[in-house]
Order: structure tokens, then sequence, then C-alpha cells
């Protein structure tokens, strides 16, 4: 009885160790084909995100979409034009822009020293995401009505721009001569509209006047084709007449040809000085050197303030390092950073940050300045920096009492 009854309980472990066997068998089975088919399915989620998609089958994923649900009209045209443009202000640099096929032609117009517009220099202005007047061309339709330095564009015959529009918003600003153009502009808290008419705007006037004392004076708002050269015509038409110490007026000066600023330094340095450096994105240097004996040897002073920028900053960098002049006024803009442009096969550009510059003691400029030897201001009454007189410029009268106490 006692056998029967142990034989009985063998039989029951026996079976349910038999059923844990089989039950952790399927499981094994089942789990094994589970982890299996997501392993293989993890692979490919793991290859799907490190994968790098190239743009074009990103954009052709967003091509597809418009054309299955977009409601209006596509232009195929605009599409690829705002693809390119959104795709080079990733970058996020304000000084790296498209510039279209159609707006090519106007803006090497403009870099050679003639253009039909109203006269003014621009910059992104990155905090307001405007376009900033950096400063109005002398004598140019928009200073006479009354354009500021400092003001931003809102719109363009009733169309609004951003930074990023500045190219199209500067294109649409030039046109024939005598048309007119309407020009929506912010200024301290208050909008301005202006209608002004177009005229050929002569952007290299290099003008010069003998001040007290034998001083030289020479202005000009921009480095052009030949302005090295009228420069040098300048001076020499003002030694002939007995300068004996020079000023410089760089304020309002918004840079252009860098060559021509690396000229008229030369002017002013012995051959063989190094007058800039320039460092690509692989730090491969550039050396600027003088290639000429110097023909200019006297005092000079430069003046600066906020809108004197890019190769403006560079002679007056150039000059400082070297010892060939003092700078008086406040700092300069910052803009350290040289763009190419490169043309591309459909006629299309691209302007392209492609090197820094570093003054002769390899110091930086862009988005630091160019610190003056005497700071100076000019006083709160003067309301248009581009129209000051005599008596209220004190960044003027400080570099004149200095030459004379030289």
């Amino acid at each position: 009885m006692e056998e029967k009854r142990s034989l009985r309980i063998y039989k029951i472990i026996m079976l349910l160790a038999l059923v844990i066997f089989i039950t952790f068998l399927i499981t094994s089975i089942g789990m094994y084909q589970y982890f299996i088919k997501n392993e293989e399915l993890g692979k490919q989620i793991l290859i799907n995100s490190t994968e790098k998609h190239d743009i074009a089958s990103e954009i052709k994923k967003y091509e597809d979409l418009i054309e299955r649900y977009y409601l209006g009209e596509i232009d195929e045209e605009k599409l690829r034009e705002g693809a390119i443009k959104g795709y080079i202000e990733g970058l996020g640099d304000p000084y790296t822009e498209y510039i279209s096929k159609d707006d090519m032609k106007e803006y090497m117009e403009s870099t050679r020293g003639n253009f039909v517009g109203i006269g003014i220099y621009m910059v992104k202005n990155i905090e307001s995401n405007r376009v900033q007047i950096l400063s109005p061309i002398k004598n140019s339709p928009a200073e006479k009505n009354g354009i500021l330095p400092g003001d931003l564009i809102i719109s363009v015959d009733d169309v609004e721009y951003t930074a990023d529009d500045m190219s199209v918003a500067a294109t649409k600003i030039k046109g024939e001569e005598g048309t007119t153009v309407k020009i929506k502009i912010y200024r301290e808290s208050e909008y301005i509209d202006f209608e002004i008419k177009r005229e050929s705007i002569k952007v290299n006037p290099v003008e010069s006047k003998i001040l007290e004392n034998n001083i030289g004076y020479i202005v000009f708002s921009s480095f052009d084709e030949n302005t090295a050269q009228d420069f040098k015509t300048e001076y020499e038409k003002m030694e002939s007449q007995g300068i004996t110490s020079l000023i410089i007026d760089l304020r309002n000066n918004g840079g252009g040809m860098v060559r021509e600023a690396l000229n008229i330094a030369n002017y002013f340095t012995d051959k063989g000085s190094v007058l800039l450096y320039e460092a690509d994105k692989n730090n491969n240097e550039k050396i600027e050197k003088a290639k000429n004996d110097p023909i200019i040897d006297m005092p000079v002073i430069i003046l600066t303030n906020e809108n004197t920028a890019s190769s403006s900053e560079i002679l007056a960098g150039a000059l400082k390092d070297l010892g060939k002049a003092k700078i008086v006024g406040t700092k300069t803009f910052g803009k350290g950073v040289i763009q190419e442009v490169l043309t591309l096969r459909d006629g299309s550009g691209l302007k392209i940050t492609s090197q820094k510059y570093l003054t002769p003691n390899r110091k930086e400029i862009n988005e630091i300045g160019i610190e003056p030897d005497v700071e100076v201001s000019l006083p709160d009454t003067v309301t248009n920096v581009l129209v000051v007189k005599e008596e209220e410029d004190t960044q003027l009268q400080k570099a004149i009492e200095i030459l004379n106490d030289n």
C-alpha cells in the first residue's frame, strides 16, 4: 500500500516536471524568435537612426508631400531658390548669402563703383532680424532725404523684408535712374516713410581739404576700384601745398575692396612690412605685405566710430599696429571676416565667408573691433553723425589738438 502511494507521488512529480520542461521549452523558443526578430528590427532602426540622410532625399520627401496635399499652385523655381536660401541661412553667418542670377549683375556693378539706386551701405542686424543702414553715401539721395546710420529697413515699395532678405531688398531698392522707391524705416520707436528718387551713384568720392596749421584732411566713404589712386592724388595735391600732418576720416566708412585698403596702407609703411594676415578654415595663412616703399612720412591720425567697418578696420588696424597712425574716436564695428563671391554655372552666386583677418600684431577684429588710442565721443547735441558742425566735432578737434602738440 505504501509502495503504491509512493509510486503515485513519483508519477505526479514527474508529470509536473515534464509540464514545466515543456512550458520552458515553448517559452524559450518563443522568446528566441521574439528576440531574433526584434534584434533584426533593432538593427534596422539603428541603421535608420545613424544613416546620414542626404539633403536631396530629405527634400524629396517634402516634395512628394507638397505634390500630394498642397492646394495652391507650385512654382518650382521659387521652391528651388527658397531651399538654397534656407540651407545657406542655416549657417547662421550674417555675411554668407545666396545671390540669384537676376541679382548677380547688379551686385557686381555695385562693387565696381557705380550703380543706380539711393546710395546706402547695409548690414544684417541679427538682433532685430532687419536690414540696417550702416551709412548712406555722401551726397547720395539717401543722405539728402535724411536716411541715417542705424535706421532699420522695414519695407521697400510696401513689401516687408527681414535680414535674411537683404540681397532681395537691395535689388528692389536699385532700379532705373529717375524712378522712385518707397522705403519704410524704423528709428528710435518711430516708423518713417521715405519716397526717394534713384540716381546714378558714384560710390567712391575721395575728398580732401587743408585745416589749420597745415593739417591735411582726407575723407571717403568706401573702398572701391581706384580708391587708393584717388587717395594718392588728393594727398599729393595737399602735399604740394605744404601740409605737415594728416587726418584720415574713416568714420561711417563701411569698407569694400580689401586690396584698395592694403594699397593705401602701403603708402605709409616700409616695403616688406606685414599689413594683414588672412586665415582660412584650415588655419592656412596668407600674409599680405607692403610691396613698395612708403610715400607718406608725417604724423597721422585716423578717425573712427561704430560705423567704421571691414576694409576700414584693416587700414586702421595696420597703421595702428605698425606705429604709423594713432586712432581717435570710438571703437569700430568689428567685421573681421572676408567674403568671396563664387559664380555658379547657372549665373547665380554665393557670397561666402571664407577667411578671417588679423592685424599685423595678430589681433582679431571680428565681433571685437579696434579700440581707439584716444577715445572721444561726439556730444549728445549731434543728432546726425553724417552732418556734424565743426564746432561740435569733438573727435576732429581732438585730432587737431594732438597734431598741434607734436
